[in-house]
């Protein structure tokens, strides 16, 4: 049977690299195995769905003389993905503006206005491609209910981790902002004015940290579509 699960390591993920840069911090790989650490994750409950979801007849199997275009759900993923990496890019709020607000809050309106975009958008496709799978064979449908048990399992951590990035991405704003007022010894001699350009570089780093979250919201929807290409591989 295919693999279907495709989430890096958080610390692997380019979104965390991008926030440990924008908090100067160290986010070093853990030495504990991924596939160690992950397990710690499974309550007893998780690991009996995941035997049932291995190990079980499939709800779902193909029907004679029924098959989907290989590459309708492809093509839907693509759309989806532009779609919301459109949305980011044209985001007046990330954009520059002489209108720029210098307070954090209208940001993490945004930010989360995102988020929630990117959840729906991301949790459509990913059933839509279990669904797509489940029709294909028994042992594809075995492939989409591990990802339902994979999906539970790791729900809480991935919340955790991304419902905490709006209040990263603040205390980025602050110090950038603490910095703009604060003036350096030749702009004190010169008597230069401080400058919003601070908020340039803010704007910027967090439609950075959209875009890299989108890339990690679709791992497991490209773990799934790779499942489909294997399948229609070996399909006449």
């Amino acid at each position: 049977m295919g693999q279907v699960f495709r989430r890096t390591s958080f610390n692997g993920s380019a979104l965390i690299r991008l926030l440990s840069r924008l908090a100067d911090i160290d986010a070093r790989e853990p030495a504990q195995p991924t596939a160690d650490r992950l397990s710690q994750w499974f309550g007893w409950t998780d690991a009996i769905s995941l035997s049932a979801a291995l190990d079980g007849a499939p709800a779902t199997t193909a029907q004679p003389g029924t098959r989907a275009p290989r590459n309708t759900e492809e093509g839907e993923c693509q759309r989806v993905r532009a779609a919301l990496a459109n949305a980011i890019a044209e985001d007046s709020t990330f954009g520059t503006s002489k209108d720029a607000t210098p307070e954090f809050t209208p940001y993490r309106r945004r930010y989360l206005a995102r988020q929630q975009a990117m959840e729906a958008g991301v949790g459509s496709l990913r059933s839509r491609l279990r669904s797509a799978l489940a029709a294909k064979s028994p042992a594809m449908a075995r492939l989409a209910s591990v990802d339902v048990v994979m999906a539970q399992v790791l729900e809480a951590r991935e919340h955790s981790l991304l419902s905490a990035v709006p209040g990263m991405l603040e205390k980025h704003f602050e110090r950038l902002r603490k910095a703009a007022e604060t003036p350096d010894e030749a702009e004190t001699d010169s008597g230069t004015q401080p400058t919003d350009a601070w908020l340039d570089v803010f704007r910027k780093d967090a439609q950075d940290v959209l875009l890299a979250e989108l890339d990690f919201r679709f791992q497991p929807v490209e773990g799934l579509l790779e499942a489909l290409r294997t399948q229609a591989t070996r399909t006449p």
